[in-house]
């Protein structure tokens, strides 16, 4: 009886099924991902984070337990030296399960499972600076987007007439100016004509 048993037995035995997953999570050690059923992509990812929880800390001990699941001397230095390194900083969730589809011939929904920290594409769109993007909601996120917008719409309207104003502000400097410019020639043909009487009353004297 299967009373109380609830993970996947993936149709198989007990042995068959630890013999199954300690082979697919070397392959997925090695390789950084694989390609396999949606079911066993599931059971190998409660199988393999466990032991990848356990490579953070490299002790004797830790190497013994992990290499009683794996039974693989080269899975468990890769598990070790590289990949305990890598996801150090990571509180778990180190698989990633992408579906595929189906497989032709039996219709079964096939996966890729793949170590997160070894996709470098989605590690660098990670890495790039985002631009921040509002949910659109029906409890008023419509009425917010409206006061923003027409909070925006005031204060361009109160920038506009604040250079208006000092367009006008300017323009009486500038008349002045010109007036002032204007009336300077005159000012000096006013100086020299005096100067010009004061000769000729100089030339009376002398004759």
């Amino acid at each position: 009886m299967r009373h109380g048993k609830k993970f996947n037995h993936l149709g198989r035995t007990a042995p068959h099924r630890k013999a199954m997953l300690a082979n697919m999570a070397s392959s997925l050690i090695d390789s950084k991902r694989i390609t396999t059923t949606v079911a066993k992509a599931k059971a190998l990812r409660s199988y393999i984070e466990p032991l990848i929880t356990k490579s953070k800390e490299d002790t004797t001990h830790n190497r013994r337990t992990v290499f009683s699941y794996l039974q693989s001397k080269e899975a468990v230095k890769e598990l070790f030296d590289e990949v305990g390194a890598k996801v150090a900083n990571r509180p778990g969730g180190y698989t990633r399960i992408i579906k595929l589809g189906s497989r032709l011939g039996d219709d079964a929904e096939m996966a890729l499972i793949e170590l997160v920290d070894y996709n470098e594409l989605l590690l660098g769109d990670s890495g790039e600076s985002k631009k921040k993007t509002t949910r659109r909601s029906r409890r008023g996120g419509g009425s917010k987007a409206k006061a923003e917008s027409t909070e925006t719409k005031a204060e361009a309207k109160e920038e506009s007439t604040e250079k208006k104003e000092t367009k006008k502000k300017a323009a009486p400097k500038k008349d002045e100016a010109k007036a002032e410019a204007k009336e300077a020639p005159k000012n000096e043909e006013k100086k020299a004509e005096p100067k010009k009487d004061d000769s000729a009353k100089d030339k009376d004297t002398d004759a």
